[in-house]
């Protein structure tokens, strides 16, 4: 993981926020905090991007695809989380239907993928995952977090 910073002043933040955007598109972001820092007329916000090192270019195309943006996550996971991985999309798939939203409105396959990679385990790991809060885990994590404690996988940093 890597980190940088930002500061988008408030006002004429323009191509500041242009650059900040276009590093959000092209890296694979972890977490992303911001603080609105108060000076008046100078005013900005102070923003910390934590990123995989890996930039969207670099992420493996699909089988038969070319659209680097498209992640094949067998090639991404090993295969004990791929199994996994497989499982959270079926439970995602019969949440979503029951509900009548689309699967990716639970969680997105680059969510769950992080949650496998990282050993998520309780509902802080998952307030831990960028674009998860507290009402998705609320709502969807126990049924997740069953899933990930009957395959009891070790986590990325256990292997190492």
């Amino acid at each position: 993981m890597q980190v940088r910073f930002f500061t988008v002043p408030v006002h004429g933040g323009g191509d500041a926020a242009a650059e900040l955007n276009q590093f959000l598109n092209n890296h694979r972001i972890l977490s992303i905090d911001r603080q609105l820092v108060a000076d008046a007329a100078n005013s900005a916000w102070a923003v910390c991007v934590s990123f995989d090192h890996v930039t969207v270019t670099q992420l493996v195309p699909a089988r038969g695809g070319t659209r680097p943006d498209k992640v094949d996550y067998k090639e991404v996971l090993t295969a004990p989380q791929f199994a996994v991985f497989a499982r959270l999309r079926a439970l995602r798939k019969e949440l979503a239907d029951k509900e009548g939203v689309p699967a990716y409105a639970l969680f997105t396959n680059d969510q769950m993928a992080q949650i496998i990679q990282r050993g998520v385990s309780d509902v802080s790991g998952l307030r831990g995952i960028q674009g998860i809060g507290d009402a998705r885990v609320e709502k969807y994590g126990q049924a997740f977090l069953s899933v990930l404690r009957e395959a009891a996988l070790p986590s990325a940093v256990d292997a190492a």
